[in-house]
């Protein structure tokens, strides 16, 4: 699994101009699924996620995680960070999971956040 993360201190989430979600200072992580991906990478991942320090301390220092600051996680499904471009200008999507085995997958990462963390948003699966 692929995540392409963003420390927030708010972010939102519009589905065809309608307000989503919405988080306060958090993580934005857009994730990518890949053909060999599974539960367990999807467990690697988001304990990756909640476990990286990447919030300042009262020194400046990124010595805090999600919890630490008591920030909000917002999961975004993203097929296009499984791209390819290594030939030419056309991306190809051949190592993204089909999109049916991939929401139930994005479907089990959300489902694991909500019980491992206090504020989990997301947003629409291929919206």
């Amino acid at each position: 699994m692929l995540a392409l993360i963003q420390r927030v201190n708010w972010a939102q989430l519009r589905i065809k101009g309608q307000l989503h979600a919405q988080i306060d200072r958090g993580i934005l992580a857009l994730i990518g699924i890949e053909k060999d991906d599974d539960e367990k990478a999807a467990d690697r991942l988001l304990g990756r996620l909640l476990a990286y320090r990447i919030f300042a301390d009262d020194e400046g220092k990124m010595n805090l995680d999600l919890k630490d600051v008591g920030g909000d996680l917002m999961l975004v499904s993203q097929f296009t960070l499984a791209a390819s471009t290594s030939k030419g200008l056309r991306p190809s999507f051949s190592s993204a999971k089909p999109p049916g085995e991939a929401e139930l997958l994005f479907d089990y990462l959300l489902k694991q956040a909500a019980a491992q963390h206090d504020f989990v948003a997301s947003g629409v699966f291929q919206a």
